[in-house]
């Protein structure tokens, strides 16, 4: 039975006048990774306002044939800055999957799993270390060696197998990075900046944010990491559950509005633009409206802080060649494609080989590669052909959900050889790069 949202007073459901703006004229086509895939309308941007629409005026009800085309969009929001009549698709999907929710229909399995993921995990730390302790074990001990090479999984039902490819190796500890409260140089006063720790990086990534602190002092910086802060609540959104979004967002806010600095940084791109979006979520709140829309306003991605400082060029040699993956949320939802390549071309001897298509989609999507994983593994062979043909040793990126899915496809992949790529964060490059300074300057001084 379809329900006319209009007349429910539903607050979350899509804004008809933003679905409105879609004139069908097809220029999204070309930069859906899904329907470039699939070649079918309905995996198309507009198809899938079309088929919002409807379920937003009652026309259709949320059915399950329905679900799949919603579900099968990856969020990447390429669509987005190619649309002359400025469609904010990302923010349809979100409260089109918002509406789904509030209908209460039977969801796929593929949302019961994001949902989960999103509100029962991610913005509790303890949980997420627990989980982490458990994967470490099954790595340490063998077992996931065991699992691979016998192909273990491949009978179980649903995913399983495809879900546990993308599982990288884990550290041996969780690290949340310390404030660094005196910069390593500073021409005059430090800048107060902080960070956020996010939920995932801490645990598979933990040298990033190492990495990251370290080059912001170095940069005259005075870095700060409240313990208070929680997750971004970029899943809750992709997933409409914009309620759990708005409780995170609003803690956030509180935490970093109390720090008085400068710009609030991230070094994953889904988390940026999610922060950045505060403003957005919370337009319709008394409260916090006009704290939201200031605390968007102080935050940057690390790559867009660091060019407008400018950043010491002062560095090391780094003799090799890399090729740039653009994060889909960097440039396609915050704009930001000429600073990673800013930081990357300004490292000595690093040449930078750009592929075919580095804007295009790596399968990634938050957690795509968990609830649907087998287009998610033909986006990640299109993007490992793009890379191989650029011949490089390194792949650049700029988020940990993309650094995660690259490192799978190049364990499927290849490229194999001499030349076999690894993948790296922007900022992991300049990290190395002022190092290998230190090193020479330490070295020649004995």
């Amino acid at each position: 039975m379809s329900v006319d949202v209009r007349s429910t007073g539903f607050a979350d459901a899509p804004d008809l006048r933003d679905l409105g703006r879609c004139v069908r004229c097809g220029y999204c086509l070309c930069e859906c990774p899904t329907y470039l895939e699939l070649g079918l309308e309905t995996e198309s941007p507009r198809g899938r306002l079309y088929l919002i629409r409807a379920l937003t005026e009652g026309r259709v009800p949320a059915s399950r044939e329905l679900l799949t085309h919603l579900d099968l969009c990856v969020q990447c929001r390429a669509c987005e800055p190619a649309c002359p009549s400025g469609v904010p698709f990302g923010r349809i999907m979100e409260h089109g999957r918002a509406l789904v929710l509030q209908q209460g229909e039977s969801l796929p399995r593929s949302w019961r799993l994001r949902a989960r993921l999103a509100s029962l995990l991610l913005p509790h730390p303890g949980r997420l270390r627990l989980v982490a302790r458990l994967l470490r074990l099954y790595q340490r001990f063998g077992l996931q060696r065991l699992v691979r090479s016998t192909h273990l999984l491949k009978p179980f039902p649903g995913h399983l197998y495809d879900m546990e490819q993308f599982l990288p190796p884990l550290p041996e500890s969780v690290l949340v990075p310390a404030p660094i409260t005196e910069p390593a140089r500073s021409a005059g006063p430090p800048r107060r900046v902080a960070l956020l720790s996010g939920c995932v990086t801490p645990i598979l990534y933990p040298n990033l944010h190492e990495a990251t602190v370290r080059v912001l002092a170095r940069n005259g910086c005075q870095v700060l990491v409240p313990p208070e802060q929680t997750c971004c609540g970029a899943l809750s959104v992709h997933a409409g559950d914009l309620e759990t979004a708005r409780r995170l967002a609003r803690r956030n806010i509180d935490v970093f509005l109390a720090l008085d600095v400068e710009a609030v940084l991230a070094n994953a791109a889904g988390c940026g633009a999610a922060l950045k979006e505060y403003g957005q979520l919370l337009k319709d709140d008394p409260d916090y409206a006009e704290k939201a829309a200031a605390f968007s306003a102080l935050v940057k991605d690390i790559s867009e802080f660091l060019v407008s400082l400018p950043f010491d060029p002062e560095m090391g040699r780094m003799d090799g060649r890399v090729t740039y993956q653009d994060s889909c949320h960097l440039a396609h939802a915050q704009g930001a494609r000429v600073q990673p390549r800013a930081i990357l071309q300004a490292i000595p001897g690093l040449e930078l080989v750009e592929m075919a298509h580095p804007e295009r989609c790596c399968g990634s999507g938050g957690v795509y590669n968990l609830t649907q994983p087998e287009m998610s593994w033909r986006l990640l062979k299109e993007k490992m052909r793009d890379v191989a043909h650029t011949k490089v040793s390194i792949v650049a990126t700029a988020n940990t959900g993309c650094m995660m899915q690259l490192e799978a496809g190049l364990r499927r992949y290849g490229p194999r050889g001499p030349n076999v790529a690894q993948v790296a964060h922007v900022v992991e490059l300049l990290d190395e790069a002022y190092q290998r300074l230190d090193r020479y300057v330490e070295s020649s001084q004995r």
